[in-house]
């Protein structure tokens, strides 16, 4: 079951740099295994071009290594956090995708403009308080899952209407139903980061959010128990 879940992760890790989403090691991807409480994650710092599936870490709720004999991502207790923050979520993706980069370094949400946004987030992406300086050197990464619970507390936001953040000064993560599905938002948010961006600069005095209706009916066709985009299996 585990050599499953560790070829599922390798590729879905193996999909970032084919979608142009990260430069060098700079991301991650993992997915849990919630009747084991154990997730599976990319190791630290290892080339794309060099990993195998049997280089990928398994990890425990407490963020102890289970299995593995690489180091797992140092950003594996913000992964931790997040799995025991939100129990809905089954895959998490973090990048330095640079359109994505460039809101969570400017302290901004990426807005709920068009349809495309509308299609997989339920609204604005938000962009999560900093974190202190007390946070950042005491558990750097795990507090960084912190402001992102805190964060989606705040805003009664639901993180699988809404399944992805911007830490700010430091970059997105996504989650999803699974690893695949994740990295699938991860892209989106890159894609409707940079719509949005050059849609202000043609733009940058008019009302460019999405109307509620609107958003609504891209939501719900796509999510939901009436959902009716693409075929029935």
């Amino acid at each position: 079951m585990l050599e499953d879940m560790k070829k599922r992760v390798y590729d879905a890790n193996m999909l970032l740099p084919s979608y142009d989403l990260v430069t060098f090691t700079w991301g991650n991807v993992s997915e849990i295994d919630r009747d084991k409480g154990l997730f599976v994650i990319k190791p630290s710092g290892v080339d794309y071009d060099k990993l195998t599936p049997d280089d990928m870490v398994v990890v425990d709720l407490e963020g102890h290594v289970v299995e593995g004999e690489l180091n797992p991502s140092s950003d594996t207790p913000t992964h931790m956090h997040l799995y025991n923050a939100f129990p809905e979520i089954g895959g998490v993706v973090h990048t330095h995708s640079p359109w994505a980069v460039a809101y969570a370094q400017a302290g901004m949400d990426v807005p709920a403009m068009g349809t495309t946004h509308a299609d997989t987030f339920y609204g604005d992406v938000p962009a999560a308080s900093a974190l202190t300086q007390e946070e950042v050197e005491s558990a750097y990464e795990l507090n960084t899952g912190v402001v992102i619970e805190r964060e989606f507390k705040a805003r009664h936001l639901d993180p699988m209407a809404v399944p992805a953040v911007l830490v700010r000064q430091h970059g997105p993560f996504t989650w999803g139903k699974d690893a695949h599905d994740a990295v699938h938002n991860a892209k989106v948010l890159e894609v409707v980061a940079e719509m949005d961006y050059h849609a202000m600069q043609l733009n940058p005095h008019g009302d460019l959010r999405i109307p509620q209706y609107l958003l609504d009916k891209h939501y719900y066709r796509k999510h939901g128990a009436n959902a009716y985009y693409g075929q029935k299996h």
